[in-house]
């Protein structure tokens, strides 16, 4: 196999990927966009959080982006990032507790809307972040996969002491899909596969969530709050009226 070939065989893997989302879930990402719509409209912002290790990149993939919702809250767990020590984060995320001070530290109240993004969907930073924003009356939209509840060990340490997954606490679910084991492409005379697609699908179904939150409000004569980019002229001056409006209430920004 050449270079050439080994490029469209990952390419199909990833659109394969996409394509596979899109015809099981696009329903479900509509239902989520009406959701996101509503909260706008009720002058809510969108808690948005990943429950540890690459998922926390989707929460920056929504939150102050060309293109993307000025109203994004992102709740950040610096601690189970890659970027603070991976194997510091892979412990912490392993750990009861953290997931639920994170929800308290940015206040989340009943009705509020968060959307939690993990593939994987059993680890505690997932579940006290779920479990304590249900207790608070939150809504969920949760980003996760049925092949990893259909094929994690009952008795796998990674998993929270209640046994719960991510979906067990959602309002709404998504399938993102995701491979148990995550990466499922292999090279010729390597038996490990590498390359995993749960960024590259997750951000997908970040963006068609924000799409479909677009729609919703413009049907509904809302204006969506949507960033244009920085970068280009007159950027800043067309994000000021949003940064204005929101600037106290997110904390991050």
């Amino acid at each position: 196999m050449d270079t050439k070939t080994r490029g469209q065989a990952y390419l199909k893997n990833v659109t394969s990927k996409l394509d596979a989302v899109e015809k099981a879930q696009a329903d479900n990402i509509a239902k989520a966009g009406e959701m996101i719509a509503e909260a706008i409209a009720n002058d809510r912002l969108v808690h948005v959080y990943g429950g540890g290790g690459h998922t926390v990149m989707m929460v920056c993939e929504m939150f102050f982006r060309a293109g993307g919702l000025a109203c994004v809250n992102p709740i950040f767990g610096h601690d189970i990032s890659p970027l603070c020590q991976a194997l510091k984060y892979l412990e912490i995320e392993r750990t009861t507790g953290y997931g639920a001070c994170l929800i308290r530290y940015y206040d989340l109240k009943k009705d509020d809307l968060l959307i939690i993004f993990h593939n994987i969907g059993f680890n505690p930073t997932t579940i006290d972040a779920a479990e304590e924003a249900k207790k608070r009356g939150a809504k969920i939209i949760a980003v996760s996969s049925s092949d990893w509840v259909n094929n994690l060990p009952k008795d796998h340490k990674i998993r929270h002491p209640n046994g719960k997954h991510l979906f067990d606490y959602a309002d709404l679910k998504i399938d993102d899909q995701n491979p148990y084991g995550d990466a499922d492409y292999k090279v010729e005379g390597f038996d490990v596969p590498i390359a995993p697609t749960s960024t590259i699908v997750d951000s997908f179904i970040a963006h068609r969530m924000v799409i479909e939150a677009t729609a919703a409000m413009t049907k509904r004569g809302i204006e969506p709050p949507i960033f244009r980019s920085a970068n280009l002229p007159g950027g800043d001056e067309f994000n000021a009226r949003m940064l204005k409006k929101y600037r106290d209430r997110v904390k991050d920004l």
